[in-house]
């Protein structure tokens, strides 16, 4: 049952943020993935293409079908992605394991081409932009933002580079995901992040 504070405790008896309790894969990503620093080129190009892939789903379903995405993407190293051909983009769409949207598929593909060619690449640019100082956890799930000044400035630099499917919302949430902000509700078990 979710508190006031929108923190959840589980069946181990550790409080998590209202979302990280609701299933076991949520659990697992909760604990031990979601809001840790994650750097490296290849490993935010597939975060920021899965969060272009979960745009209007649940998370739980790309997160559930992430090893699916992984092995048709060639575990999302940009140079590989960068090279698909038309070919590799209706194979992509052939494939039931991942999210079929031609769009999203299409825009992953540019996607890993700008990432190729971005000078100092694609970590240095995307943490160019976690605040600093790191603002303080939020207290309540009402206090968790879903764009912030940082997240829409992101998503401009990224448009403005070319990348496709990356609005404030998006950027915000893949800044979430990868510990560029730390935004595990302040009563959550989970030890606060530093970057």
């Amino acid at each position: 049952m979710t508190d006031e504070t929108g923190l959840v405790v589980g069946a181990d008896g550790r409080a998590r943020c209202f979302w990280g309790g609701s299933t076991p894969d949520y659990v697992g990503y909760h604990d031990t993935e979601w809001g840790q620093p994650l750097r490296g080129d290849d490993a935010l190009f597939e975060r920021m293409s899965l969060e272009a892939f979960q745009s209007g789903l649940s998370w739980i379903t790309i997160l559930r079908k992430r090893p699916a995405f992984r092995l048709a993407f060639d575990g999302f190293q940009i140079d590989k992605v960068a090279a698909y051909s038309e070919a590799d983009a209706t194979r992509l769409m052939a494939d039931v394991g991942i999210v079929r949207n031609r769009m999203k598929v299409d825009a992953t593909l540019h996607n890993a081409r700008v990432a190729a060619d971005l000078e100092g690449g694609l970590s240095e640019l995307l943490w160019s932009f976690a605040p600093v100082p790191r603002p303080p956890r939020p207290a309540t799930r009402a206090d968790v933002p879903a764009t912030t000044p940082e997240s829409i400035a992101l998503a401009k630099a990224l448009k403005k580079r070319g990348f496709k499917f990356v609005g404030p919302t998006t950027a915000y949430a893949l800044m979430q995901a990868t510990g560029m902000v730390d935004d595990h509700l302040t009563g959550c078990w989970v030890a606060p992040i530093h970057a």
